[in-house]
C-alpha cells in the first residue's frame, strides 16, 4: 500500500534524523574526554581520521558524484569557502567544551536558524515575512541584553552560530551531497592536518602515542560523532520535509543545554537565563511561521 510505504519511510527519517541529533548533541561528553588535549590537535585528528573513513566509504557508494565535484571549479571554490567555516566551527565548539562553555556552544545552535534568515536576506535577496523580523529582533534583545550584562559580547556562542548558519548558506549553492561535500571538506583539510600533526609528532608536542593508548584511542574516535551522524541525518534529511527537520534540529542544542546546567553544573544565571528565554520565544515565533507558510504554499494553486 502506498499510504504504508511513504508512512514507514518518514518514520525511518524520523529515527534517523532524530538519532543523528542526538549524537551531535551528546558530542561534548566526548570532546570532554579529551579535555587535557589541545582544541586544535583534536580538529586536526578529526580531521584526519574522518577523511580516512569518508573517503573509503564515498568511493564505495558514491564514487562518480566524488570525481564529478573535485573536477568542478565552481563547486570546489564553494567548498573551500564551507571547508573554512567548518574548521572555524568545530574548532570553536571543541574549545568551548574543554573549557566549560557547553552552555554558549547551546546559545550558539539555537541561535544558528535564525542567522541563516539573516544571511538569506543579506545574500540572497530573501523577502522577510513580519514574523521572520520579529523572532530576529527578539532573538538579537536577547544577546544585547547578556553582552550588556556581563559587559561581553558572547563570543563562543555567536562564532557558532554565525560559522555554522555561514556554512550552510554555502553549501547551499553546491549541488553536492552531505556525505561526498564533507569528504571534500576533510580532503581540502588532510594535507595541513597531516604536516600540522607530524610536527607535533617531531617536536615531541603532541599527544597522540605519547600519553597512553587511552588519549591515542579516544583520538582516533573523533570520527564517531562525525561520521556516523552526518551519515545518519543524510538517511533522514532524503526521507523529511525541510520543516520537520528544521523542529528536530533543536534537539542537538537542548541536550548541549541539559548536559551543561544539570551534567556539567555550569554557571546559570538569571542574565543567561533571560537570554535564553528570548531565544526560545524567537524559535517558538519563527517554527509556528514556518509551518503556517508551508501549509499556505501547499494550499495555493
Amino acid at each position: 500500500m502506498p499510504g504504508t510505504s511513504s508512512k514507514s519511510t518518514a518514520a525511518v527519517g524520523v529515527i534517523s534524523a532524530t538519532a543523528s541529533f542526538i549524537i551531535w548533541g551528546a558530542s561534548p561528553v566526548y570532546w570532554k574526554l579529551l579535555k587535557g588535549v589541545p582544541a586544535l590537535e583534536s580538529v586536526m585528528h578529526r580531521i584526519v581520521w574522518s577523511f580516512i573513513l569518508l573517503f573509503v566509504i564515498v568511493m564505495i557508494l558514491n564514487r562518480r558524484e566524488l570525481m564529478s565535484t573535485l573536477k568542478n571549479k565552481s563547486s570546489m571554490m564553494l567548498l573551500g569557502g564551507s571547508t573554512l567555516m567548518v574548521a572555524i566551527n568545530w574548532l570553536i565548539f571543541i574549545w568551548s567544551v574543554t573549557h566549560d562553555q557547553v552552555l554558549q556552544a547551546s546559545l550558539g545552535y539555537f541561535i544558528c536558524p535564525l542567522g541563516s534568515i539573516l544571511l538569506g536576506i543579506v545574500f540572497l535577496k530573501e523577502k522577510l515575512r513580519r514574523a521572520q523580523l520579529l523572532a530576529l529582533v527578539i532573538a538579537a534583545g536577547g544577546v544585547l541584553y547578556l553582552t550588556i550584562h556581563y559587559g561581553q559580547i558572547p563570543w563562543v556562542a555567536l562564532s557558532l552560530g554565525v560559522s555554522f548558519a555561514l556554512y550552510g548558506l554555502i553549501r547551499k549553492q553546491v549541488a553536492t551531497g552531505a556525505l561526498v561535500g564533507l569528504t571534500v571538506e576533510t580532503l581540502l583539510l588532510f594535507i595541513p592536518a597531516g604536516l600540522y600533526l607530524f610536527y607535533l609528532d617531531y617536536t615531541g608536542a603532541g599527544f597522540f602515542l605519547r600519553d597512553g593508548w587511552r588519549i591515542s584511542l579516544l583520538l582516533i574516535g573523533t570520527i564517531l560523532p562525525t561520521a556516523p551522524p552526518l551519515l545518519l541525518f543524510t538517511v533522514g534529511a532524503r526521507r523529511l520535509n525541510l520543516s520537520t527537520i528544521g523542529f528536530l534540529q533543536y534537539i542537538m542544542p537542548t541536550c548541549a543545554f541539559i548536559l551543561a546546567v544539570f551534567l556539567y553544573q555550569e554557571p546559570f544565571e538569571k542574565a543567561q537565563l533571560l537570554t535564553f528565554i528570548t531565544v526560545w520565544i524567537a524559535l517558538a515565533i519563527f517554527s509556528i511561521d514556518s509551518v503556517v507558510a508551508g501549509r499556505r504554499s501547499r494550499v495555493s494553486p
